[in-house]
């Protein structure tokens, strides 16, 4: 049941990444990117890394994603019209588009040898927790308890740095910050 759990999210992970790759609607690249995120998230839970799925749902789900999906339905899409001729503007003149055709080839190259590598390191590699049992005990207790006595000076130093990036993305966006204040006469 677990393996076949594991197979399923990796399969949802993978098709969806495709996915992402073969589109050409960046609206449902971003819901294909979901898709992706949601199964690495799956995974991670099946890898007792809960704070990493929590993190990553969090984070990436519901803010990144949302962002660039806000993103894609601002902007503005141009005419029909308008763009038919800005295509024919701006064709390729014939003798430019031979080169498109040997770059996919060496594009496919260095995919499949990046993929053998990769390939060969994972056959030869010896995996020792594999062989182990998973303890599926929360990793939140002990993240929480490290950040707040071990780690806890860097987790100030970035919340400080966050702070200031905070407070001054704030005073850049308020009408206090004019443009002509810097500018030289």
């Amino acid at each position: 049941m677990l393996q076949l759990a594991f197979y399923a999210f990796a399969a949802l992970t993978i098709i969806g990444a495709f996915a992402v790759l073969v589109t050409r609607n960046v609206l449902y690249a971003a819901f294909f990117l979901l898709l992706t995120l949601l199964g690495t998230a799956g995974l991670f839970v099946l890898s007792s890394a809960d704070f990493l799925a929590i993190a990553q749902i969090m984070i990436y789900v519901g803010g990144v994603l949302v962002l660039v999906i806000f993103g894609v339905m601002l902007t503005h899409k141009p005419d029909s019209s308008t763009d038919v001729s800005n295509q024919q503007q701006n064709r390729i003149p014939s003798s430019n588009r031979r080169g498109a055709g040997s770059s996919w080839v060496v594009g496919a190259l260095v995919a499949g040898s990046l993929f053998a590598a990769l390939f060969m390191v994972l056959v030869r590699a010896n995996f020792r927790l594999l062989n182990q049992p998973v303890g599926w005990k929360s990793t939140v207790n002990t993240i929480g308890m490290q950040l707040m006595t071990e780690y806890v000076v860097p987790f100030e130093t970035v919340a400080i740095l966050l702070l200031a990036a905070l407070v001054g993305a704030t005073y850049l966006a308020s009408p206090l910050a004019k443009p002509t204040r810097y500018a030289t006469r």
